[in-house]
């Protein structure tokens, strides 16, 4: 067994700050050092009031299933996950956009700190939860971006969401964005297969890789098609309205 000792664990707030951005902050101005503590310091609060907002929308999504289960006997919901960004995550990605290390900005400009992802059984079923969520009166659209209709150019499909929800607070209630991606099963496991070979090549994918990948892409679309087809032969489409 080897007996050499293992990495070093980070020893200060910037070591451990800097770890994973590819930032070196230990070389940075002071000045720059201190504000990066300090947002080391207030990040725990951002963190809580995302958290917050991802119950928030975890719990419409659960409503909504135990609803559709109830007056329709039927689930168009197969899985609800959420994930938010870290710190790390989130220096390294205002420094890629050249974003001042200022949380109030980072708020204002990174839309996808706080994500939830909305696994579905069939792309009608995607467009139905998304109207019905959307639709919500305590639920404020920002943007849609619709790789469904308009697959990437890599073969991904997916439809994207950002909202806003509110989060009440012992001092009130603030709006906080999440961004929501609703799948099929057939396009989050793409998807998720995608993600493993891009993080294996460090984003630079092969050609012939490439060229698989969008093949299989067509291929979980076609398997979407003919599965929501043969749900129907045997079941009908379900309830044209859910209310």
């Amino acid at each position: 067994m080897d007996d050499s000792p293992g990495p070093t664990a980070p020893s200060t707030d910037l070591e451990r700050l800097g770890a994973g951005t590819g930032m070196d902050l230990s070389t940075m101005p002071p000045d720059l050092a201190r504000r990066l503590t300090t947002i080391g310091a207030d990040f725990r609060q951002l963190s809580l009031e995302y958290e917050f907002a991802l119950r928030e929308v975890e719990t419409k999504m659960h409503i909504l299933q135990d609803e559709f289960l109830h007056l329709h006997d039927y689930n168009p919901i197969e899985h609800v996950s959420t994930r938010l960004k870290t710190l790390d995550s989130l220096v390294a990605k205002a420094n890629r956009r050249e974003l001042p290390m200022d949380l109030d900005v980072w708020r204002r400009e990174i839309l996808d700190i706080a994500g939830t992802r909305v696994t579905c059984s069939f792309r009608r079923d995607v467009y139905r939860v998304f109207d019905l969520f959307t639709e919500r009166q305590d639920v404020e659209v920002i943007s849609v971006k619709d790789y469904i209709a308009q697959p990437k150019a890599n073969g991904y499909s997916s439809l994207h969401a950002t909202v806003r929800v509110p989060v009440y607070l012992s001092t009130g209630v603030i709006l906080i964005p999440v961004e929501i991606q609703f799948r099929t099963i057939a396009m989050d496991f793409w998807a998720s297969l995608d993600h493993k070979i891009k993080y294996k090549y460090d984003g630079e994918v092969p050609a012939d890789v490439a060229d698989e990948l969008q093949e299989a892409a067509q291929a979980a679309d076609d398997l979407d098609r003919r599965m929501e087809n043969l749900h129907d032969r045997v079941h009908g489409s379900g309830p044209t309205l859910f209310v």
